[in-house]
């Protein structure tokens, strides 16, 4: 591969010549889609940036649409509309569950490297949906990074101390970065992490992206409006996904504020953010162990002795029962599976009482 080929600020390797090669036979254009809309996307390409319509890669499965991320395969310079004719295999993908009632999932950003969460330090901390974003993070394939955002909001560095702490401890395995977008604080630590490949950058509204994409870019290219005091929240600064190359290497795709972060069959990713329950469990007793009133439950007994944190145990159960609904629902075996589950606990609560009731009687 030529060491310069027009794509390869936007990430092109060998790896992705190689999957384009029969796509080039057959004379197409590589590019990677840097924004979608209605059917059509904007692609960049070793030409420059094109619009092209996706009406032949559009699949039932949700999961297969076009996203911003993808590499694609576009017809050559020519023909009016030029139409996107192939989605290249993606190496990652960060997935949602969607909002509304159906079984299916949401595609936000493909083929990341580096999935970077913001949180702002406005407002008061949220440690469990940072679990969340984490959670589907680490299923995405992506390394997580958080960032804390608007730092020069916490003058007292005994103060920040403490809230880096928090999140680290809520974040085994997960750098975790303060950054003042306003002041140019710690931006260059962000900078070589975001430097190498693709980075998708995450968070509620309010969060502080769209300024920190801005001082990544070194531009006023994101709209940036003020958050309430009251939440930190603000309205939709971001409303499209778009992939931006960044000036001293690497790419960053921006996406709007986040208000639901549903799992989507995140198992992988749960494990990997409560990784010291998942070690403290196989010490249990019993290697079904659900870490609730079982005997020889080692989980329980870090509880106990305050190892664990008692927040920690209660947001592993509350993802795990999440993510296990949303599998149930595609998947007629862990919906048995499930089933099953609920009577046992029903008859063991039922046990449980009667044996009250027998003491008291």
């Amino acid at each position: 591969m030529s060491s310069s080929h027009p794509l390869q600020p936007y990430g092109w390797d060998a790896g992705w010549e190689d999957e384009f090669a029969p796509y080039a036979d057959q004379g197409l254009v590589p590019g990677r889609v840097v924004r979608v809309d209605r059917g059509q996307c904007d692609v960049v390409t070793p030409g420059g940036t094109v619009r092209a319509d996706t009406e032949f890669v559009v699949p039932r499965d949700p999961m297969k649409v076009v996203c911003t991320g993808d590499w694609v395969a576009v017809d050559p310079e020519g023909g009016d509309p030029r139409y996107v004719r192939t989605l290249l295999p993606r190496r990652t993908a960060f997935v949602r569950s969607t909002s509304s009632k159906r079984s299916e999932g949401q595609i936000l950003a493909a083929n990341v490297d580096h999935a970077v969460v913001a949180v702002s330090l406005a407002v008061e901390l949220d440690l469990a949906r940072v679990e969340r974003f984490l959670a589907l993070a680490w299923e995405s394939g992506a390394q997580p990074v958080v960032v804390l955002t608007k730092a020069d909001l916490v003058p007292d560095p005994v103060t920040l101390a403490h809230l880096v702490r928090d999140v680290e401890t809520s974040a085994p395995g997960v750098p975790v970065l303060t950054v003042s977008a306003a002041l140019g604080e710690g931006l260059d630590v962000l900078e070589a992490v975001v430097g190498r490949g693709t980075a998708v950058l995450l968070g509620q509204s309010g969060a502080g992206k769209s300024a920190l994409a801005n001082a990544l870019l070194g531009a006023d290219v994101m709209d940036v409006r003020a958050a309430r005091d009251v939440d930190g929240k603000g309205r939709h600064t971001t409303t499209t996904r778009n992939l931006l190359a960044l000036p001293g290497g690497g790419v960053l795709i921006d996406t709007p504020g986040l208000r639901g972060v549903g799992l989507w069959d995140a198992g992988h990713g749960v494990g990997q953010v409560f990784a010291e329950i998942e070690e403290l469990g196989a010490d249990c007793r019993f290697h079904d162990c659900a870490h609730e009133s079982e005997p020889g439950c080692a989980v329980l007994a870090a509880v106990d002795t305050g190892e664990l944190p008692v927040r920690r145990l209660e947001s592993y159960r509350k993802l795990l029962r999440e993510n296990q609904r949303i599998v149930a629902k595609t998947d007629a075996r862990v919906r048995a599976e499930l089933r099953k589950e609920y009577k046992r606990r029903g008859a063991l609560g039922r046990a449980a009482m009667e044996a009250k009731r027998g003491r008291l009687g």
